[in-house]
């Protein structure tokens, strides 16, 4: 039996996006609409749709009386839901991202709406508790100046923009907090962006004081799909006002956007790492200048594409005078590593630290105080080489590095395959004697315990990171971005082994230590109070020297323009193309490049290094680079999205992975 449809009697023709995967579908097709699917079928809903003689999932974006089409039409297989869940708002930013990533809005639609609930979106939702329209006590940042014209402006809804720099020792969850109060009781909606849970968690507790909880929703990859899409949907229909949550919150569809936060977005947690690999702090910019509203970037250390910001007036620095940061501080003191002065104290030889260290750190447990002690890596002995030549022993099956996972291991582990090698000798020289390159967190912690007899020794990091510890005396060894809030601030804190973050060939290197020095530095209690902090390393590099100052803004500054004499992002806009030698000269020929665009390269990927989807794990794969000047990143972007889409309506090449603008340029 045939069953006739009848066109909607009402713009009977939907412009839908389906959700594929090649690029040169990224694009909008048109669809008949039925009577029985028309009032359900509204711009934003999710609906199936026949292509190429499958069913696929699109997005609905709108209605339309006519067609540009010539052929027949197909018909709507079906409205999967009448949920609007692609506002405009929304599907403007996506369009945005797209083109500054030059990557398909179906890839950046995965990011931004998550996948249905059916019986979540079926709920009757609760009615929220209204909205307290206390004031705010903002005196806390009348200590930054024009911290508190910057809330001000957000009250009144204007477009203001400021990076700011968090003081040693500041509550920023609470700071925070507070600006989003200050844009809630004004009426409007606020998205907070930060790195993990941990801060989600922290934030939302300081929100939850200064909200109405039913007005708060955090947002993040830990949650289950039911959890997610119901507090997804709460903020879509208008129940929510604050979204706080991971770096795809950055896309919540929060109503009558205000204010948008981001907290320490040096985090490598706020680069997304699938396709197009957009940065949360770009899309919250872009946000921003979209919709004209407020953001802030916050953090204790700043990045030089903050920097960039401020350079630019764009945004506006929100900065404390420096009586008020050197009364916030502790004293830092950079240590060398002195043999002559470990020989003289067998404690200090065995912990592996200087003895003006390791005095800093009896004085803070002797006033009762904890210790914090940071290690750049986990494990036991991360990283092994050869006792005779120094060559650094790798895996013989995927030349990954070796390390030893415990105490009295029987073999050392590939870090990357995982595999044991009961028999280690080197290849270079034949020898079987190895030495510890790096130290991990779990050794440090055994040589401390026996430095410090009969103190409770604490370790976070990997798998168990702590929130807190208490106030009485301890060491805590922990790794960068785990360490433990400690009950009125640690008495000191020792950063162990400067060489393995500064060392690193990174173009990041320097920025990235001192976000984590500062991170770790700012739980220590001030200089008043006797808080110490000491770094084994030398006092004339140029990080220390900003870590001793605390002067992350000088830093920041010193680094854009390092940036710029040799043309590396921020100072540029620069593309990563990846992909084996034919295929990434077959994208460059294709794109009609800009006129000053630079090509670099190319340069072969090590092996273990992440390669394109769909190519062997074996395959010999090169880095091209393209460089063009800041005003021609989204030229750039748009010759390579052309490209690609041609390339893959041929299917005659290999895919190529594009980022613009990488944080690891290799």
């Amino acid at each position: 039996m045939t069953i006739t449809r009848r066109a909607a009697e009402h713009e009977p023709i939907a412009r839908v996006l389906p959700l594929l995967t090649v690029p040169h579908l990224d694009r909008e097709f048109d669809y008949l609409v039925s009577e029985e699917q028309s009032d359900d079928a509204q711009p934003g809903v999710r609906v199936r749709v026949r292509f190429n003689g499958r069913l696929v999932d699109a997005y609905l974006l709108e209605r339309r009386s006519d067609t540009d089409h010539t052929g027949k039409l197909g018909w709507l297989d079906r409205v999967v839901s009448p949920e609007p869940v692609l506002t405009p708002e929304v599907r403007r930013l996506v369009d945005a991202v797209a083109a500054r990533y030059a990557g398909t809005r179906a890839d950046v639609l995965r990011l931004a709406v998550p996948p249905r609930h059916a019986r979540v979106e079926k709920q009757t939702p609760d009615e929220p508790e209204p909205i307290s329209t206390g004031p705010v006590d903002t005196s806390a940042w009348a200590r930054y100046g024009r911290g508190e014209q910057f809330l001000t402006a957000v009250a009144e809804g204007r477009a203001a923009r400021a990076v700011w720099q968090a003081l040693p020792g500041e509550n920023w969850a609470h700071r925070l907090a507070e600006a989003a109060a200050v844009a809630v009781n004004a009426g409007l909606g606020v998205v907070a962006v930060v790195p993990d849970q941990r801060d989600v968690d922290a934030l939302y507790a300081a929100s939850a004081e200064r909200v109405p909880e039913s007005r708060v929703v955090a947002l993040s990859a830990g949650l289950g799909p039911s959890a997610r899409y119901r507090r997804w949907l709460a903020v879509l229909r208008g129940q929510a006002q604050l979204v706080i949550g991971t770096r795809s919150a950055v896309f919540a569809p929060v109503a009558n956007l205000g204010l948008v936060l981001v907290w320490d977005d040096g985090d490598d947690n706020l680069a997304e790492p699938r396709a197009p690999y957009p940065h949360a702090r770009e899309v919250a910019m872009l946000r921003a200048h979209q919709l004209r509203c407020s953001a802030i970037i916050g953090g204790y250390a700043r990045t030089a594409e903050a920097q960039a910001l401020v350079r630019t007036r764009w945004a506006h620095d929100v900065v404390a005078p420096r009586p008020v940061v050197r009364a916030a501080a502790p004293r830092v003191v950079a240590l060398e590593d002195s043999g002559y002065a470990q020989e003289r104290d067998p404690a200090a030889h065995t912990a592996r630290l200087p003895s003006m260290a390791l005095q800093a750190a009896r004085s803070a447990l002797q006033a009762e105080h904890p210790v914090l002690i940071q290690v750049p890596r986990r494990g036991y002995v991360p990283a092994l080489a050869c006792a005779r030549c120094r060559a650094v022993t790798r895996c013989r099956h995927c030349t990954g590095p070796l390390a030893l996972p415990d105490r009295g291991s029987a073999a050392a582990e590939c870090r990357w395959c995982g595999r044991a090698e009961p028999a280690l000798r080197c290849a270079r020289c034949g020898s079987d004697a190895v030495r510890a390159v790096v130290v991990g967190a779990r050794r440090t912690a055994e040589e401390l315990g026996r430095a410090f007899p009969g103190t409770s020794v604490i370790t976070s990091g990997g798998d168990a990171v702590l929130g807190a510890v208490g106030a009485g005396p301890a060491l805590v060894v922990s790794t960068p971005g785990a360490e433990p809030i400690a009950e009125g601030g640690y008495g000191a804190a020792l950063l162990l082994d400067a060489w393995a973050l500064l060392g690193r060939q990174d173009l990041r290197a320097a920025e990235d230590t001192l976000r984590r020095w500062m991170a770790a530095a700012a739980l220590v209690r001030p200089r008043t109070d006797g808080g110490v902090v000491a770094v084994v390393a030398e006092s004339a590099i140029s990080t220390v020297q900003a870590l001793i100052r605390w002067d992350p803004v000088g830093h920041a500054d010193a680094e854009l323009d390092g940036r710029g004499e040799v043309g590396l992002p921020p100072a540029v806009h620069m593309a990563a193309i990846d992909g084996t030698t034919t295929a990434v000269e077959a994208l460059l020929e294709t794109a009609r490049l800009p006129d000053v665009a630079e090509i670099l390269g190319p340069v072969e990927l090590p092996v273990g290094a992440r390669r394109p989807p769909g190519l062997a794990s074996d395959a010999e794969v090169n880095r091209m680079l393209v460089r063009v000047p800041r005003d021609g990143g989204l030229e750039l972007a748009a010759a390579l999205r052309r490209a690609t889409a041609v390339l893959s309506a041929r299917k005659d090449q290999q895919p190529c992975r594009i980022q613009i603008d990488p944080l690891h340029i290799g």
